[in-house]
């Protein structure tokens, strides 16, 4: 093996570590493990709820019998993290310029770090919105009046029939931007909170969370450009046009003991770091490098319900 590690600057990983992005939610929707793993492979446990809840005896045991035996509706697997990351190169004339306050080392790292959040936000939402991802009994496709956009719809109805079909009852909805508008200015929605009985306006998250018995609403709020760099953007709502009922345990073990819709493994922290460019610029750049080594799974897919199409 030869040459070295790209180098890991721990000023610039500080400022990795740091920065967020509000309109981000891919965290509260498959949140990482309570700790980071030190090595990228890992055992994890799939739910199995009909297995759990299989009763092959009534457990009476004889005398001098054993007990029977059972298993906990779980299947162990293995996976292993993915490295993400960018790079952005920053020409020694920008950081000797600089304006004072300014360093376009941690600017450049901000930016790259937010680039890797973009993509976990596509990538969670992609899974979590995945029709793929769910039993047959655990997705609808709404359309015509039952769109949420229509108010002969009825949604409070039907979120509230979906959470009674599952497993455990949800206790988060995530939903993109264009349909959590439609939602919380659905008439009937708006009628049964109001005192006067009015359907004007529009619910706050708050009122909408008691209303529809879900705890927490997590609207998707983030854009992103289709298009290649030079390319005419074409923007889109990560979140797009849809909405899961999930349940979300309150803490998640690195192995995934507990039942939860899904959950992400980190390997270690964020990272970044920065590596001379003589070649690049009259002067040389910088290199600037941020990502992290992460894997997102849906360990119980029963534990989530998804509605597409809902405006």
């Amino acid at each position: 093996m030869t040459g070295t590690p790209f180098p890991i600057d721990p000023v610039l990983t500080g400022v990795a570590l740091a920065h967020k992005n509000a309109a981000m939610v891919a965290d509260r929707v498959l949140p990482f493990a309570s700790a980071p793993i030190d090595k990228s492979e890992f055992k994890w446990n799939k739910f199995d709820f009909d297995e759990a809840i299989t009763v092959d005896s009534d457990g009476r045991v004889g005398r001098k019998s054993a007990p029977d035996e059972v298993e906990y509706g779980m299947t162990e697997a293995t996976a292993s993290t993915e490295d993400f990351g960018f790079d952005d190169l920053v020409p020694i004339d920008d950081v000797t310029n600089a304006p004072k306050g300014f360093d376009p080392l941690s600017f450049a790292t901000e930016m790259l770090t937010d680039r890797v959040l973009l993509v976990r936000e596509k990538r969670v939402a992609g899974m979590v919105f995945d029709p793929a991802t769910y039993p047959a009994a655990n997705k609808l496709t709404l359309s015509g009046t039952s769109q949420w956009s229509d108010p002969d719809s009825d949604p409070a109805a039907a979120i509230g029939d979906a959470a009674d079909s599952m497993v455990t009852r949800p206790n988060c909805m995530v939903i993109g931007r264009g349909g959590w508008s439609k939602l919380r200015r659905h008439p009937k929605l708006l009628k049964a909170t109001s005192i006067s009985g009015t359907d004007q306006g529009a619910l706050s998250l708050a009122q909408a969370q008691d209303a529809l018995e879900i705890p927490e609403i997590i609207v998707g709020e983030g854009w992103i450009n289709l298009q290649r760099r030079g390319q005419a953007p074409v923007r889109q709502r990560v979140w797009g046009n849809h909405a899961a009922l999930f349940y979300r345990a309150p803490s998640i073990a690195p192995n995934g003991r507990v039942m939860t819709f899904g959950w992400t493994q980190a390997f270690g922290t964020r990272v970044a770091g920065q590596i001379p460019e003589p070649k690049n610029g009259l002067r040389g750049s910088i290199r600037v490098r941020s990502g992290h080594s992460v894997k997102e799974l849906i360990s119980a897919p029963e534990a989530g319900f998804l509605f597409t199409d809902v405006a």
